[in-house]
């Protein structure tokens, strides 16, 4: 059996904003530092995703020295604030069915992402005293996540990608499905079988495939919106009348994940 090698790692600071490519990252009790801790909301406190305003795949994100700099693909416009920068407003937000405390995070963001959206928003940031839970039908022990869709980690094999680009015209990236770990060396959709795993001393939890909207068929270069993947998947990964794939991961421990760490002790499901 080959050993299946932890090839990429992706956080995506800002909910529905770019993700950045890591080589090391600190596994905290909500998953990979920084992830998922900010995101856009509306004049209601509902949260923006690309799901309704696909041009958020227009902005890029990174951090350099403790702070987060974004930066509009298209203009080369940008702006930044810090990692620990709030003010002192708190606000009652609502990211898919729960409703979380956060606190807002300057009004020069706002400013800039409302221009370059289209929206009258805010940006906000989930503090460590905001609670979360993972859906209780699916946690193992009431485990707490950050602003994802659900769960702290989302998990792909890279053969998976690989055998839906097979099938596909124009073949695509990972940034089309956001994962956070990718690994090598397995067969296509492998992780679907999966019941548990170790990277570095932290064991992992496969609970439930993730499901796939129209948000899998916006370019992240250019926000252009096209028919695939979501076509070609529902053909084959369609399972109670939803498209499937990648998996939502819970974990144990804390430890830091780096690219080449070996996935160990893969535990398959009965």
């Amino acid at each position: 059996m080959n050993k299946k090698i932890l090839t990429q790692i992706y956080i995506y600071p800002v909910k529905s904003l770019g993700g950045i490519s890591l080589k090391e990252s600190l596994v905290t009790d909500r998953g990979l530092m920084y992830d998922r801790r900010w995101m856009i909301i509306d004049a209601n406190g509902n949260y923006i995703s690309q799901k309704t305003k696909p041009e958020m795949a227009l902005i890029s994100t990174d951090i350099s020295n403790d702070k987060i700099i974004l930066r509009h693909k298209l203009t080369s416009e940008q702006i930044e604030f810090g990692i620990n920068e709030t003010t002192s407003k708190k606000i009652k937000a609502k990211v898919l069915d729960d409703v979380v405390q956060v606190d807002h995070v300057n009004s020069n963001i706002d400013e800039w992402l409302s221009i370059n959206l289209n929206i009258r928003c805010k940006l906000v940031f989930m503090p460590d005293d905001s609670v979360r839970y993972v859906d209780k039908n699916y946690s193992r022990n009431n485990e707490n996540t950050s602003l994802s869709n659900g769960y702290p980690f989302l998990l792909i094999g890279q053969s998976s990608l690989d055998d839906l680009n097979t099938r596909l015209k124009k073949k695509i990236g990972f940034d089309r499905f956001r994962p956070n770990l990718v690994f090598s060396d397995g067969l296509p959709y492998e992780e679907d079988n999966w019941k548990s795993f170790e990277i570095n001393g932290i064991k992992f939890y496969p609970v439930k495939p993730c499901p796939r909207c129209i948000t899998i068929t916006i370019n992240q270069n250019t926000a252009e919106r096209d028919n695939e993947p979501l076509t070609v998947l529902s053909e084959y990964r369609r399972y109670n009348n939803q498209v499937m794939f990648g998996q939502n991961v819970l974990h144990e421990g804390n430890s830091i994940l780096k690219v080449g760490d070996e996935i160990e002790n893969i535990n398959p499901k009965a």
